[in-house]
Formats: structure tokens, C-alpha cells, sequence
């Protein structure tokens, strides 16, 4: 094969990954073989707009293409009439914690706070012994326990369904965290991954971190750059579904990262999505139902 060749059938590759919905990490490789990023993203957003045109066959999209297909459509409905669920496929998570990275990169995470971790347990007895992996984001109640001790009123649940934070009303005092059955709530200290080195924040006097700790993150759609004394630092924080993809018609990070297609999201309000059809399994359970707080976040085991 020519080079000509084999660069002409990485970008083909590239372009098929960008159209299953990993948009994102796939434009940077397209602009250094030649593509501008634009045309790239203007051909991923006409392959999914031609698939809703053309009504496809779900069983003929690939996993990642149908469930941005289905966000898309269910974006056209009133918030109050979509309800977003996570469906985690334990079978196929392998433990690689690609869906925790993906995460704490797309939403800027400092130390100490981590939205998805993944668990890693060790079962059986020897010589049988295996090990078991549950990924483990924010549960998204129903009926969240964080909710209503929250003095400020600053934790709420959308009209989706989604639970977020008011990072501009959040004093800080961690009630939810204790409040949080799942241990899905994390504390913003302030701190970065250069404080005690020569180029931390904490080098020169009012210093601020500076590259990538400094850059924004985009959380609930707002810009919050890291700066001292400003949200979210001093706030309760947590996985919110990454609504700023989701709003923009992108899937979750975590979602189009996951390197066994473990992970799965959707509008449960759409009998005919694939979340909705894996839910309906026998094989599903949910952490703590019987505490009453509806979660939705399902697992298939």
C-alpha cells in the first residue's frame, strides 16, 4: 500500500470514528493528515443528521452513531419530557479506567476530585479468583437524598431529570456529601497537581496555576476558569452527565471513550431507544434500590 494509500484509509478511519460519535478525539488526527477540522466535523453532522432524515434501521447503526442519533432527536423535545439514563455494561468493562480520564479532562478535575471512578474488587476464592469492575458516576436520583439538605438550595434536579449544582449559590458546607448514599459527591480544595513544585500556584505568592490547570472548564454550560476565591473551588461537585456535551448534541465523555462499548445513554422517555431496550433485560439491577432514591444509573450484569 501506498502512503498515499494507508493516509487516505486512516482518514476514512478517523472520519467513521468522528460519525460514531468520538468527534472529539478523532479532529485533532484529522487536521494532521490533512483535513481541516471544519470539513470534518461538517461531514460527522450531515452523516447524523442523513441518518435521522432517512429514519435508519437502529440494528444498522453502530452503538455509539444510534445513541447520538436517538440525543439528537430527544433534544427536540421539551426538557421536561426527556429523562437521561446511564446503562453500564459490566461484562464488558475491562477496568481501564479510560471512562475516569476521559472525564476528569473534559471537565478540568484538579486532584482529589473525580466524578467516575471506576471500583476494582477482587472475587472469588483461590485458585477460581477473578476481579470485578463497577464504574461508579453520580446516580442522577429520582428522589436524591442530596436535594433536600441542601441549606442554600444550591444542589436541584432539572426538569430532565439530571441533578446539578448552582456553583454560584454553594457555600461549601458538604451536607450533600454526607448526604449522598453512593459516595458520588467530591470537595474542590483548591488544590492542583503542581502545588510543591517550582512552577506551582503556590511558588510565588498569589500565584494562580497556569497552563493547563488555569483553562476553563465548561460545566452546566457556564465558563468557570480556575482562579483563587472563585467557584468551583470551595464547592461540592459531582458528575452531571456532561449536560454541556449533551445540550450541544454530543454524548456523554465517559460514553464515547469506553473501549468495550460498556457504557450506554439515552433518553429513557423513548420506548424505542437503546437504553430503553436494554433496561427491559432481566439482567439489570441498580445500586441501593431499596433506600428509595430511584437511581438512573442501571447496570447489566
Amino acid at each position: 500500500m501506498s502512503d498515499k494509500a494507508a493516509v487516505t484509509k486512516r482518514r476514512q478511519f478517523l472520519r467513521g470514528l468522528a460519525a460514531a460519535g468520538g468527534a472529539a478525539v478523532a479532529l485533532s488526527v484529522i487536521e494532521k493528515l490533512g483535513a481541516s477540522p471544519e470539513t470534518a466535523l461538517a461531514e460527522h453532522e450531515a452523516r447524523i443528521q442523513n441518518a435521522v432524515n432517512a429514519n435508519a434501521d437502529p440494528a444498522t447503526l453502530d452503538s455509539l452513531e444510534r445513541m447520538r442519533v436517538e440525543l439528537v432527536e430527544a433534544l427536540k423535545k421539551p426538557a421536561n419530557q426527556r429523562r437521561w439514563i446511564m446503562v453500564i455494561d459490566l461484562r464488558k468493562c475491562v477496568g481501564c479506567s479510560a471512562c475516569t480520564v476521559a472525564c476528569v479532562a473534559e471537565n478540568k478535575l484538579p486532584p482529589g476530585v473525580v466524578y467516575r471512578p471506576v471500583i476494582d474488587e477482587e472475587i472469588g476464592a483461590y485458585p477460581n479468583v477473578t476481579r470485578r469492575f463497577l464504574p461508579r458516576p453520580c446516580m442522577q436520583c429520582d428522589n436524591p437524598p442530596c436535594v433536600p439538605v441542601c441549606p442554600v438550595s444550591a444542589t436541584f434536579k432539572r426538569p430532565d431529570g439530571i441533578v446539578a449544582i448552582d456553583y454560584e449559590a454553594c457555600i461549601g458546607c458538604r451536607y450533600c456529601i454526607t448526604a449522598c448514599p453512593y459516595a458520588a459527591r467530591v470537595f474542590d480544595f483548591g488544590e492542583a497537581y503542581t502545588d510543591g513544585t517550582p512552577s506551582g500556584p503556590a511558588a510565588v505568592a498569589g500565584a494562580q496555576a497556569r497552563g493547563y490547570e488555569a483553562a476553563a472548564n465548561f460545566e452546566y454550560g457556564n465558563r468557570y476558569p480556575r482562579q483563587k476565591g472563585e467557584s468551583p473551588i470551595g464547592n461540592a461537585r459531582k458528575c452531571h452527565f456532561c449536560i454541556h456535551r449533551i445540550e450541544n448534541g454530543m454524548l456523554p465523555a465517559c460514553t464515547t471513550t469506553c473501549i468495550g462499548r460498556a457504557t450506554y445513554f439515552g433518553d429513557a422517555n423513548d420506548a424505542a431507544s437503546l437504553v430503553s431496550e436494554l433496561i427491559a433485560q432481566p439482567n439489570v439491577l441498580r445500586l441501593k434500590e431499596e433506600l428509595g432514591t430511584e437511581p438512573k444509573v442501571h447496570y447489566l450484569m
